[in-house]
């Protein structure tokens, strides 16, 4: 009984060094670039550019895996992250880093891949919960750390790339000295946008919607914090206490979820996030106590969205359909990730700082009204047919296999798996092993 819980500790360091780093270079990037001077059209095209990288990853990375093995692809995935963060502090330039950081991207959707179907391969039905609530906390945590790091560090210099370079290595090792098993091959990606849409018009868009909001304020949260001058020590603060707000109120606002239509809760977090946007926007505030409150109070709303959305979607669907659902919400996520950042960008260069703000405002106040539309159009799912809140990581960027670590997924709907020629194989398919594409349900919300 001890093997699958070293495992899972083994595994859950390699996630923590990778998230540190990953989370490190994310806030270094945008800081060092606006002490560059690179614009904010710039600026956002490195958030654009790792979201498309990121969601190109999830459909690529089960065949790379395949062909060459679970150890070597995330071998060949971290250390490519590695080297690309050693490059960005070699070569400062806005083109070379967007185009890099498309790679990493791409890197990250594989390595996370590959932990999370190693973690998911090891969880059993009685500790599934568990280990998912583990991952959530470890993903809060190394983010927060990773970010807190560059408060500690001089952004001017190399140094804080090369520790990113090195915490990248470092996840290597967990994984490289593992004697677990190998998983199974990892989840398939489809999407079915009808399907979605048709399932629930409000998860639909509302997914679409808060990664563009996330993915605005994620990537130029930095960039406004810089060019309003406050200290690198009040910008990390200000990222990290964000993610910790949102984290903590994932659950109060979902178990309230529970008790009501979720369209109601989705709408009222909406306009909340919205409206401590516009105070911000207006009141264009320079003292950084006050700006820290308020990015923590849209924080704490903004980030519990997502779950939220995904809990809406779920109750409409068949309990077959978790993983095609939740799956295909998560790539339309990645999408409004790569839109957040550029539209954000834009809203900076044609405003001023607090631009970023009204761009996300205006992503929340559409999510807003279209879930009230909705309400008055359809009914709700009664309480007792509805799926349990759980949360889910809205902070960065999730691969279907995250999914599969949901104790919902257990007895998910099969698919053939394929083999490196292409065929269908005549063994049967692994549990859970399904497309992500959406099913429609039959009560839209």
């Amino acid at each position: 009984m001890l093997s699958p819980f070293a495992s899972i500790v083994s595994l859950l360091f390699g996630t923590a060094f990778l998230l540190t780093a990953s989370g490190l270079h994310a806030l270094l990037l945008p800081i060092r670039g606006q002490a560059e001077g690179f614009s904010a059209t710039a600026l956002g095209l490195l958030g654009t550019s790792w979201a498309a990288g990121f969601v190109a990853g999830c459909f690529v990375a089960p065949w790379l895996v395949r062909r060459v093995g679970h150890v070597r692809a995330f071998g060949a995935c971290a250390a490519t992250a590695a080297i690309i963060a050693l490059l960005t502090g070699m070569i400062v330039d806005p083109v070379a880093w967007v185009l890099l950081r498309v790679f990493t991207g791409f890197a990250m959707a594989g390595a996370f891949m590959v932990i999370e179907s190693w973690l998911n391969e090891r969880a059993t039905n009685e500790n599934r919960g568990t280990v998912f609530g583990v991952y959530m906390i470890v993903t809060y945590v190394a983010i927060m750390t990773g970010q807190m790091v560059v408060a500690v560090g001089d952004t001017a210099t190399a140094m804080l790339f090369m520790t990113t370079g090195i915490l990248f290595c470092l996840s290597l090792i967990p994984t490289a000295v593992s004697t677990a098993v190998a998983p199974q091959p990892l989840t398939r990606v489809s999407l079915d946008l009808k399907g979605l849409f048709a399932n629930s018009p409000v998860a639909f868009l509302g997914c679409l919607l808060v990664g563009t909001a996330n993915g605005a304020w994620g990537t130029l949260g930095a960039v406004y914090g810089a060019r309003i001058g406050i200290s690198t020590f009040e910008i990390a603060l200000m990222m990290s206490l964000a993610v910790v707000a949102g984290a903590a109120l994932q659950m109060p606002i979902g178990r309230a979820s529970d008790r009501t239509d979720r369209r109601f809760v989705i709408a009222g977090g909406a306009t909340g996030a919205a409206l401590f946007a516009l105070v911000v926007f207006f009141a264009a505030p320079r003292d950084a106590v006050f700006i820290i409150v308020l990015a923590t109070a849209y924080g704490a709303l903004s980030y519990t969205l997502y779950s939220v959305t995904v809990a809406h979607a779920n109750d409409h669907a068949a309990p077959e359909d978790f993983v095609k659902v939740s799956g295909g919400l998560l790539v339309l996520y990645g999408f409004g990730t790569m839109i957040g950042p550029l539209a954000g960008a834009l809203f900076m260069e044609w405003l001023r700082p607090e631009g970023l703000f009204l761009a996300t405002a205006l992503a929340h106040l559409l999510l807003a009204g279209y879930a009230a539309l909705r309400i008055s159009r359809r009914a709700p799912v009664p309480l007792e047919e509805r799926e349990a809140f759980k949360t889910l990581p809205a902070e960065r960027a999730v691969t279907p296999q995250a999914v599969m670590l949901d104790p919902r997924a257990e007895g998910d709907a099969e698919v053939q798996e394929e083999t490196p020629e292409g065929q269908a194989g005549d063994h049967p398919p692994a549990a859970g092993e399904a497309a992500v594409a959406g099913a429609a349900g039959d009560r839209p919300g």
